[in-house]
């Protein structure tokens, strides 16, 4: 559907408003991924009830758009629908279950699946006003542009630095950043708003939809997109509107993640069981790793019924069978014994589940040892053997209820590690097996109850860095550095799209300083204004990304002064998402790019930096890779690997530019495949001498492809 130009500023404000801002940048649909299993969920007419064949397989989905004009990005945009992503997944995989017409055939998918595989309509499915739009919204595209904040990225600290801050709304940084970053996430961490009443969240949707409009996309009465319009307009706190905000960040969040990536999510009981259910949609309930309750108030808040103590912490995995979370350090423990190779504690060697392993079902694992108690040490630890040797005493795992209980390893195993084993006799006179454990860790539990994880613990760390009062409720930077424990390895990417006061950069940085790691970060928070009588404001601050950011320079500063010697990163790039100018659209209306005279719509109005950053970022290359510049003559131009970049104004490109191009390509290791040309700066007299010579260079080497991408 292409709307004119009147009838876009009324029935599309706000979505034209952004959408201006993608003016100069062609979108390449992000790689998503998608298991049947995940496209069955998404559509409630494709339940399926055995999973076997699906689990393993994750189907990857490339789109690459064509949408080069601001007009045709608008009209994707209007024409987005519930899930579009799952059925270009399917379209894609299983074209032959598709007409000519564009209707899916469900007999045709059925006899597509392997035997045993059954699909029918009956379906659990979670369901509020607003589902549908918010599907919607995941497959709409953000129309922000990424500036860099060019004086803040120049510092020494940070210029060569690998973590990210963006000011921006995280829906719209999430859209630019699945673009580079999908599949490379390894811990997602994020606090988002509680809808409690008091935490401040209201949802306001920036798009602009006719009752008419939103019925027929999203194929509902009118009565009921009023309702839906209603919900999002007047700035709802509803469970609907919480739930309809969180979606299409969840369902981002996931795609971004690792295949061993995992997401931690802090709530508290107004939101908790929504959470779950939507959770449960977006990555499998199968992947659900556990519910944390994190003691945050010992105390209690004391106001209605009960004295609430806690929160919760969801913790869901991309894929729950490739996930191996670290163990965490217990507080206070220490080694009781002492050998030549250093401190242990005891751990028996029997397996203690023995219901489950049992000599009848692991058989493999009942075998005896053999102590010898002659040789026992100032302890009272006998050395072992699993080889039957005179004069040592036989030990055998012990009996319960009738079954023979089993050890936790096998013999060979045993036995290779035998100096690691022990016997030792108990009060009974029987000898046990134990193994020497060297490790004060522990697989994390379910419920936390350390005393710096309170939320007053919080506070005061904000408070020390920036004063008191700056920040409501920041979580203790003990909590994230836990979590980041658990879940991270030490050079692994994170993300917090909620940041609020920067609690996540503040752990990370601190851990990599004791364990001499390499995690980077990347922070979201959106530039929400301070409350004028707030300490913040009375502090300086306008926006609270401005806190976020300062409190990580104050806290890397801190940091670097007390370890002098680390040379890790510190600093961080930072980006903001930013609307172009409200002339823009009438602008680029009038202009014909098949005329040889420029647009008054010229580089100058976005810069070139930001229109550089947005191409590299859609293009894949992130936020912290650089082009490098290419001198054509007098023309600079920009090259990353596939990519050359020419934005600026064509007055200084001329026929020597052209020359220089192709002696490069004919000369040099130089073989960007793609030329990425700003149509707004180019006239349409250099544009076809471009190609012209392109063309004759191809003819001249058969091998070579090269495409030049006009974009507007």
């Amino acid at each position: 559907m292409l709307y004119g130009k009147v009838s876009v500023f009324q029935t599309l404000q706000n979505t034209i408003k952004t959408a201006l801002e993608i003016s100069i940048i062609i979108f390449y649909f992000v790689t998503v991924f998608y298991s049947l299993y995940d496209i069955c969920i998404a559509h409630p007419h494709l339940h399926c009830e055995s999973f076997t064949f699906f689990k393993r397989i994750d189907y990857i989905c490339k789109y690459q758009s064509d949408f080069n004009m601001i007009k045709d990005i608008m009209n994707h945009n209007a024409e987005a629908a519930a899930g579009q992503k799952e059925m270009d997944a399917l379209r894609k995989y299983f074209p032959q279950c598709f007409h000519a017409d564009g209707e899916f055939d469900i007999e045709a998918f059925k006899a597509a699946l392997p035997g045993g595989t059954t699909i029918t309509d009956e379906t659990s499915g979670f369901n509020w006003l607003g589902k549908n739009y918010a599907r919607m919204l995941t497959n709409m595209d953000t129309t922000t542009l990424i500036r860099p904040d060019e004086e803040h990225n120049a510092k020494p600290e940070n210029k060569d630095s690998q973590n990210v801050y963006i000011s921006g709304d995280n829906l719209d940084a999430l859209q630019h950043l699945v673009k580079s970053y999908s599949g490379k996430v390894k811990v997602i961490y994020i606090d988002p708003p509680y809808n409690t009443g008091s935490d401040g969240f209201v949802y306001n949707d920036k798009f602009c939809f006719t009752a008419e409009e939103l019925a027929k996309r999203l194929d509902v009465s009118r009565e009921r997109a009023e309702r839906i319009l209603s919900m999002t307009r007047r700035g709802s706190a509803s469970h609907a509107a919480w739930l309809t905000f969180m979606l299409p960040r969840l369902s981002f969040a996931r795609d971004l993640l690792t295949d061993d990536g995992v997401i931690f999510i802090s709530i508290d009981d107004n939101e908790d069981v929504n959470l779950n259910m939507i959770c449960n949609e977006i990555f499998g309930e199968e992947n659900l790793l556990g519910k944390i309750t994190v003691i945050v108030k010992p105390e209690g808040r004391r106001y209605g019924t009960f004295a609430k103590c806690h929160e919760y912490c969801l913790v869901y995995a991309k894929d729950a069978e490739l996930i191996d979370t670290n163990e965490i350090n217990v507080e206070g423990a220490s080694y009781r014994y002492q050998d030549r190779f250093g401190g242990f504690n005891l751990k028996g060697l029997r397996n203690r589940n023995v219901k489950a392993f049992n000599s009848t079902n692991r058989p493999n694992l009942r075998y005896p040892f053999y102590a010898d108690v002659k040789h026992s040490d100032s302890n009272g630890f006998c050395p072992v053997t699993t080889n039957y040797t005179e004069g040592f005493v036989m030990v055998e795992a012990t009996e319960i209820g009738g079954l023979k209980s089993v050890w936790r390893w096998g013999k060979e195993t045993a036995e290779s590690k035998r100096e690691q084993l022990i016997a030792y006799k108990g009060s009974d006179g029987n000898y046990r097996i134990f193994q020497k454990e060297r490790k004060l860790s522990q697989t994390a539990k379910t419920v936390w109850s350390n005393t710096e994880f309170i939320s007053n613990k919080g506070t005061s760390e904000v408070a020390e860095i920036l004063g008191s009062g700056i920040f409501d409720f920041p979580k203790p930077i003990a909590l994230i550095h836990q979590i980041l424990q658990i879940g991270a390895d030490d050079n692994s990417l994170i993300m917090d799209f909620f940041g609020g006061s920067s609690t996540t950069a503040h752990a990370l940085m601190k851990l990599n300083v004791e364990d001499g790691g390499n995690r980077k970060y990347i922070l979201v928070q959106l530039p929400e204004p301070c409350k004028p009588d707030s300490e913040a404001a009375k502090a300086g601050y306008t926006t609270i990304d401005e806190v976020g950011m300062e409190r990580i320079k104050r806290a890397a500063k801190k940091i670097k002064a007390d370890n002098p010697l680390f040379a890790g990163d510190l600093g961080f790039k930072h980006y903001t998402l930013e609307e172009p100018k409200e002339d823009a659209l009438l602008l680029m209306e009038k202009f014909d790019p098949s005329k040889d005279f420029f647009s008054p719509l010229g580089v100058e109005d976005f810069g070139v930096e930001t229109v550089l950053r947005t191409w590299l970022v859609a293009d894949g290359y992130g936020l912290t890779d650089d082009a490098e510049e290419v001198m054509l003559g007098d023309y600079k131009a920009y090259w990353k690997d596939d990519h050359l970049y020419m934005i600026c104004p064509d007055h200084d490109f001329n026929e020597s530019s052209i020359a220089a191009l192709m002696d490069k390509y004919n000369g040099e290791p130089f073989s960007p495949h793609n030329i990425v040309i700003f149509g707004y700066s180019f006239g349409f007299t250099h544009r076809e001498e471009l190609q012209k010579n392109l063309r004759t260079l191809k003819e001249g080497n058969k091998t070579l492809t090269v495409n030049i991408d006009v974009r507007y």
